[in-house]
């Protein structure tokens, strides 16, 4: 599945990184200790997290996932879109919790 496909089936909120929502979506990792996603994260997982800040790119480039899912209301801050924009990686937004976003993301793949 798309990175397009899959943020329209869960409602996301496509705020960075258009140029990337053709990638494919194999799996989901959840996660906010960014040692913990570089060791475990899979290539063409969809990275949920709660965290808004730079670092999120960073990790998302060297892991090679799909794309990043910001729940909980957070908002990603402007650098952090201006470098998803930058590298093309997709960053999602959503009100819904972790649980919740990767509880559907499961569902759907």
């Amino acid at each position: 599945m798309k990175v397009s496909e899959v943020a329209k089936a869960l409602g996301l909120d496509v705020v960075a990184g258009v140029a990337g929502l053709d990638r494919e979506v194999t799996g989901g990792y959840s996660g906010d200790l960014l040692s913990d996603v570089m060791a475990r994260a899979k290539p063409k997982d969809l990275w949920i997290t709660i965290q808004g800040h730079q670092n999120i790119v960073a990790v998302a480039v060297l892991t090679e996932v799909a794309g990043v899912v910001v729940s909980g209301s957070v908002e990603p801050e402007r650098d952090t879109l201006e470098r998803a924009d930058r590298e093309g990686i997709p960053v999602m937004r959503t009100p819904l919790s972790v649980f919740e976003v990767a509880g559907r993301l499961h569902k759907l793949l």
